[in-house]
């Protein structure tokens, strides 16, 4: 079974996930693909728009929806502005949906920003971020395999302690969403002392704060990308590494070389590319890169799906 048809089994649930770009075209049909399916149950967050036939709704003009949410977002405009995305934030704050969506219109600037006023930082969380994981598929490098790229999407240049947050946020997240144990690997230009500089003091840094934070999490760094990925330039470069060759979560020392890398193996490699997913958060609200296609917005409200399966979880461990 392939990664996205686990993926799809997996979030085969009743959790309500909040779509507030309705009007858009790509959206509606996704929608309307997945209320075809076994679950996640899709909710068109709207002001007024009309919906496709036998999807649920929640709309800006009702008022004991708007009673409900008012306390996670005060300021919500009245009926007739628009205003969707904080909606459906403000819905999924107060636990009317299990999770939202967008970005197929608005910026991932838009949808982190009203992440972060109206759900905010999940309980000991600094560091929102992103992360994009990337299909591989199987090629003369071996099977199909899932790589965590992070942070692709939201912080431009993370100092060591945020370094070490995104790795913690996207381990637990790729438990999660792709079920398996993370192996992290910290990206530099060098390996394990091949070069010096204040940017790899920033590397090791972060991975001495990520071990003491993640004990049981598989970590190392700094590792160049071919010694963290390939076994034989491992065994060169990183003898001895308990990840070094076999990383699954990549954690890049900023933005630009994230985001730059999870394009060109999306486009040149042909890895399927679902993301941006936001870590961080005290309940799931994800991104769409605006170019996203019908499938990829399935594909995340399905990892939307399971980021709300696993919070409920860690709310029953914690109030245990």
């Amino acid at each position: 079974m392939s990664f996205l048809e686990d993926l799809a089994r997996r979030a085969a649930t009743e959790r309500r996930i909040g779509f507030p770009e309705v009007k858009e075209q790509r959206t509606r049909a996704a929608i309307v693909r997945l209320a075809a399916g076994p679950g996640p149950v899709p909710i068109a967050v709207t002001d007024g728009e009309d919906v496709p036939e036998g999807i649920g709704r929640l709309d800006l003009a009702d008022e004991e929806l708007r009673t409900r949410v008012l306390p996670f977002c005060p300021d919500l405009e009245e009926a007739g502005s628009g205003d969707t995305l904080r909606l459906a934030a403000a819905a999924v704050a107060c636990g009317v949906l299990d999770g939202a969506v967008a970005g197929a219109v608005a910026t991932t600037a838009d949808v982190l920003r009203a992440g972060l006023r109206i759900l905010g930082p999940a309980p000991g969380t600094k560091t929102v971020s992103g992360a994009f994981y990337m299909v591989v598929p199987a090629g003369p490098a071996g099977p199909e395999h899932v790589l965590t790229f992070t942070d692709a999407a939201v912080v431009p240049n993370p100092d060591a302690n945020q370094l070490a947050e995104i790795a913690g946020a996207a381990s637990r997240a790729r438990r999660a969403i792709v079920g398996d144990e993370p192996r992290v690997a910290f990206l530099s230009y060098s390996t394990r002392g091949s070069a010096e500089g204040p940017d790899i003091d920033r590397i090791r840094e972060a991975l001495t704060l990520f071990r003491r934070r993640n004990p049981g999490i598989a970590a190392d760094g700094e590792l160049q990308v071919d010694a963290a990925l390939v076994s034989d330039v491992a065994d060169r470069k990183a003898p001895g590494s308990p990840v070094a060759g076999k990383a699954n979560v990549l954690v890049f020392p900023d933005l630009a070389s994230g985001n730059i890398a999870y394009k060109l193996v999306h486009r040149l490699a042909g890895a399927r590319a679902i993301g941006p997913i936001l870590q961080g958060l005290s309940r799931p609200l994800n991104d769409l890169s605006r170019g996203a296609s019908i499938e990829d917005i399935m594909n995340v409200a399905r990892v939307t799906a399971l980021q709300a399966m696993r919070a409920t979880t860690d709310e029953q461990t914690e109030s245990s």
